[in-house]
């Protein structure tokens, strides 16, 4: 998050809203809403329906969605309901019953179908809280402002940077900026000891009760002392690796690029007839010395010798045989220049040649994510090759403008990996939305190079974990449910201030507010803070705008106060439970 979080939001909240329409309708349930169309809908709703709150929820998607999608079946046996709408209009969302409802989730793949949704939505639930994807995020800055309460999301945005990271063996480049303070994330060797803030992983455990070591390699939230910390980090790296460009291995693909066997087969026949035969004719005429034997060998290959009627047969059949063969280079030599021409310039063109690199990143796919770790990585100064099976991709034009090589052809075939020189890349990233392509080509570039370094994008969490061990892949990551929490935390009204991907899994930053009457009214701030789950990193008073960034645990908290951790997901829930009183509590779950 770029933007500061205002501490006086003017809304009413999420509790004071369900106990309006609870009198309304008698159901003391809220309804969520969730609408789209590919795998993160259903990752939504099953991190929904997961919350451990009690609430009511429909899914709304069209009748075709995308294959990664699994069937709704177990989450329908669990009560959330399934409706399908070709359409997300005015009637669609009546028939979902979404006058009444707490929070709707657009997160369609078409930035203007959401925005769309958003304003019909609007029309049948003014007071509604809405959470939007969307790509732009350009865009995404003007919607936010047509609602009042709204939060616009990028999953790509969200991802994007974990996979960068694992592309270049690096920390993700997350950072947010909270209460005045710039904190990132980065390894313990990386900052100094008085600028971290809290540990995030002290060898496999994450949120460690306390550090078992002082491992460079273990993550931490740091505060950025000086501008652009995290960035600076990251060039710091970038310029130890290093970036070579090998002019030798371009000028040989350009080479076979321009070359046609069939005409380079042809000159290479005529040269040697040419050859033998003036030598013959050099030897017989009794010719002598290399430079005298090339001029009598060109002069009469090119018509220009005079006839020699006295001559040898042999002498004589040799002139004749230089003379035809001169008669038939001289065409093949100017074919094979113009055919070269025309090929090398076409290949320029097509991109088959053009930025061949050593120690650059082969990104397979570029869609919504793919495009986004494009811009990232070139941002960063990384030579990027680029492979989608769709001149029209998302992608393409940015390509284009960035000056990114791009090949058209199908990722999951071994020569169109070798086209990208797979053989002397950095690494190989796949982000395609078909898990058996991304398998393949993964596959693939490991059978090219067992090396190589593999980031993988994979639906499911569980296969991915499996492919990762079986397969010896180094980084095997599902982009749903990297930002489903992210998502699923805005509906309920949860100020999540960042997301920290930490292996296939995602950390959350977020602020929660004591309520009067609730577990942690009156209770030591230690209470709040669970190793291995949630970690209090700040705090501050209730009315105060003043965060203590070094709050004694044994402080007691009050009504009002405001609690910042770094949590799982459980950890996070668990905790909006303590700050919630009983009642609004029952109310809500």
């Amino acid at each position: 998050m770029n933007a500061e979080p205002s501490k006086e939001v003017a809304r009413r909240s999420l509790v004071t809203r369900l106990r309006e329409r609870n009198g309304r309708n008698g159901d003391a349930r809220p309804h969520f809403v969730v609408c789209g169309a590919d795998a993160l809908v259903y990752t939504l709703a099953e991190e929904l329906a997961n919350s451990g709150h009690r609430i009511r929820l429909t899914v709304i998607t069209p009748t075709r969605v995308r294959p990664e999608v699994p069937d709704f079946g177990d989450l329908r046996t669990r009560g959330v309901r399934v409706i399908h709408a070709e359409r997300l209009d005015e009637r669609a969302f009546r028939d979902a019953g979404l006058a009444g409802a707490t929070a709707l989730a657009l997160v369609m793949p078409d930035d203007m179908v959401n925005l769309h949704a958003a304003l019909c939505a609007r029309a049948v639930e003014g007071d509604l809280r809405l959470v939007v994807r969307m790509f732009n995020t350009s865009l995404g800055h003007g919607v936010k402002k047509l609602f009042a309460d709204c939060a616009v999301m990028s999953d790509a945005a969200m991802a994007a940077p974990a996979f960068v990271a694992s592309a270049l063996g690096e920390v993700a480049p997350t950072h947010f900026r909270y209460a005045g303070r710039t904190l990132y994330v980065a390894r313990r060797g990386d900052v100094a000891a008085d600028s971290v803030v809290l540990a995030l992983t002290s060898g496999a455990a994450v949120l460690p009760r306390q550090e078992t070591g002082h491992d460079p390699r273990d993550l931490v939230l740091a505060e950025g002392s000086g501008r652009n910390n995290a960035q600076a980090v990251a060039a710091r790296h970038l310029a130890r690796a290093g970036r070579r460009r090998r002019s030798l291995l371009g000028a040989g693909r350009a080479l076979r690029g321009a070359l046609n066997r069939k005409l380079g087969i042809a000159v290479f026949s005529t040269l040697t007839v040419t050859v033998l035969a003036g030598s013959l004719l050099a030897h017989l005429t009794g010719v002598r010395g290399v430079w005298r034997s090339v001029y009598v060998t060109l002069l009469t290959a090119i018509g220009s010798s005079d006839v020699e009627p006295n001559g040898s047969p042999v002498a004589q059949a040799a002139q004749l045989v230089l003379a035809i063969s001169g008669v038939a280079l001289l065409p093949l030599i100017t074919a094979a220049v113009v055919d070269g021409v025309v090929k090398a310039r076409l290949a320029i063109n097509s991109d088959k040649i053009r930025g061949v690199h050593a120690d650059h990143i082969v990104l397979v796919g570029l869609g919504n994510v793919g495009t986004r770790v494009m811009r990232l990585l070139t941002d960063l100064g990384v030579d990027v090759v680029a492979i989608d099976k769709k001149p029209d991709a998302r992608g393409a034009h940015a390509a284009e403008r960035l000056g990114v090589p791009l090949i058209v052809a199908d990722a999951s075939r071994e020569e169109t990996l070798r086209a990208a020189s797979i053989e002397t890349c950095k690494a190989l990233v796949v982000l395609s939305t078909d898990d058996a392509v991304n398998l393949q080509a993964a596959l693939h570039a490991r059978a090219v190079r067992d090396d190589l370094r593999v980031v993988l994008r994979l639906f499911d969490d569980d296969f991915a974990r499996r492919v990762q061990d079986a397969f010896n892949i180094n980084i095997s990551r599902s982009v749903s449910r990297l930002c489903a929490p992210a998502f699923a935390a805005a509906m309920l009204e949860r100020e999540v201030l960042a997301t920290i991907p930490v292996d296939r899994h995602a950390l959350l930053v977020a602020a929660v507010k004591v309520l009067p009457g609730s577990e942690l009214d009156g209770a030591p701030l230690e209470r709040a803070d669970r190793p291995d789950s949630a970690r209090v990193i700040a705090m501050s008073q209730a009315d105060s705008e003043w965060v203590d960034w070094t709050a004694d645990h044994r402080r007691v908290l009050a009504a009002g106060d405001e609690v910042v951790l770094v949590a799982r997901r459980a950890g996070l829930r668990r905790l909006v439970e303590q700050a919630t009183p009983p009642l609004e509590q029952a109310r809500v779950d």
